[in-house]
């Protein structure tokens, strides 16, 4: 009889997220599948691809190469934007000391339509100064956009960016005006790097066996709680903040993944970077400032 309580709970939750994930849509009447997908679009849904006509911000796919305590990392996006669309793109090669590897911080960015949705995010952090973003999407063709109901067909690939900090945060906190919240992790040096490995091992296999983006089970959420699961078993369970990653940071924050020495509201408060964000995108001590408490 338990079995079947949490069947039916779990069921309740993934049909409220499905529901959540189609009111993100801003389609004037509801979608019928013929209007989302062409003949073209069928046979693309067939097999996922890494040669496509991509967007510039995507285009190229990052890869890692450790050898001892070197990690260098290839293909690492540093956009400048002019505004959310516009923008001079720029990919660079670093190497890092992985033994300077000290932290994870956890990013979570509210859609402004759905709340309970959102995008998430990791960034590990070499020391004070230095940061490499993770940030998992879905990849757009040029002339795409995202639509939820493509996002369950098939209709995108996976992405992980590698990024410069300020790429992603500066995107998401000026020019599509999101809230942006940064929490510090309680990762251990050791568990970090074990993180970072996991991430990316699976940055170099998408690079060569390329997958479908899956709005549901393949997101950038999913993927996070898959490398935490891998590196530590069982530590995150399947939650409604995992289906609705919204309440992503309270899920950490019970879990004893973040710092719980505040009650969770006032913590968030804190964890709030947008403005700074926005205040200090140009500022050579970025990393720094967002940290400021």
């Amino acid at each position: 009889m338990r079995g079947c309580r949490q069947l039916r709970n779990w069921t309740g939750l993934a049909l409220l997220a499905a529901i959540a994930m189609t009111a993100a849509c801003r389609s004037k009447r509801p979608a019928d599948i013929k209007d989302v997908l062409s003949g073209e679009e069928l046979r693309k849904a067939i097999s996922p691809s890494n040669y496509r006509a991509w967007i510039p911000a995507q285009a190229a796919l990052p890869t890692a190469e450790l050898q001892g305590h070197v990690l260098t990392v290839r293909n690492i996006r540093n956009c400048q934007y002019l505004n959310a669309d516009d923008y001079v793109v720029r990919y660079y090669d670093r190497s890092f000391d992985l033994s300077q590897l000290q932290s994870v911080d956890f990013v979570t960015v509210p859609f402004q339509e759905s709340p309970t949705l959102a995008h998430t995010m990791l960034s590990f952090g070499f020391g004070d100064q230095d940061f490499l973003a993770v940030s998992v999407e879905a990849r757009y063709e040029q002339g795409e956009t995202y639509s939820p109901l493509k996002g369950a067909l098939r209709q995108y690939e996976l992405i992980y960016v590698l990024a410069d900090e300020r790429d992603v945060i500066v995107l998401r906190a000026k020019h599509r005006k999101d809230d942006v919240y940064l929490y510090r992790t309680r990762a251990t040096p050791e568990l970090a790097r074990a993180l970072l490995l996991d991430v990316l091992a699976r940055v170099n296999k998408l690079a060569m066996q390329p997958e479908f983006y899956d709005a549901m089970s393949n997101n950038c959420t999913t993927n996070i709680v898959a490398h935490v699961n891998r590196v530590h078993p069982g530590r995150v369970p399947l939650n409604i903040g995992v289906l609705l990653p919204g309440y992503a940071d309270r899920l950490a924050y019970d879990l004893g993944l973040l710092d719980t020495q505040l009650p969770f509201e006032k913590l968030k408060k804190q964890a709030k970077i947008d403005r700074v964000a926005v205040r200090y995108a140009e500022d050579a001590d970025f990393s720094r400032r967002i940290r400021q408490r």
